[in-house]
């Protein structure tokens, strides 16, 4: 088992309020159209490949870059409970493989509480991850994903 600060240390985390209620944020997280027009940073284009959201079930989305060139993002979910907690395994070929996304949800009266948690096997892979833009990327996408809320 894991010790805390051993996981901690394999961890990249990043918290935001979203100011909209719990359900509309489960919506726009959970459901393929709306995924298709917020997920990955800012200039990306996202297909939505395949959404199976239960326990058991892939997803896989492509995000095209402005250049042409192209992002692979697939994963397993491996846990869900409703308005509360997804996670999945998740890569993010080529630059990101084997990782798990945990994103919680917790209520606040109108508006959402959202951490997101990515755990990488290794401490130094976590750190390799952070190195080469995790909270840049993430950022931007998380910017996108409050834009289309407010839209809503």
């Amino acid at each position: 088992m894991s010790s805390k600060n051993e996981l901690d240390n394999r961890t990249l985390t990043i918290k935001r309020t979203f100011n909209a209620p719990i359900a509309l944020v489960w919506e726009a997280w959970t459901q393929p159209e709306h995924i298709a027009l917020w997920w990955g940073p800012k200039g990306m284009k996202t297909e939505v490949i395949e959404h199976d959201f239960k326990i058991g079930g892939t997803w896989n989305y492509v995000m095209l870059m402005p250049d042409g060139n192209q992002f692979v993002a697939d994963g397993v979910f491996l846990e869900i409970i409703e308005l509360k907690k997804i996670i999945s395994s998740a890569n993010f070929k080529p630059m990101t493989v084997g990782v798990e996304m945990q994103s919680l949800f917790e209520e606040a009266g109108d508006k959402t509480n959202f951490t997101f948690n990515v755990i990488h096997p290794t401490e130094e892979y976590c750190k390799q991850q952070e190195e080469m833009g995790f909270y840049n990327g993430w950022g931007s996408a998380f910017e996108r994903f409050e834009e289309y809320l407010q839209k809503k």
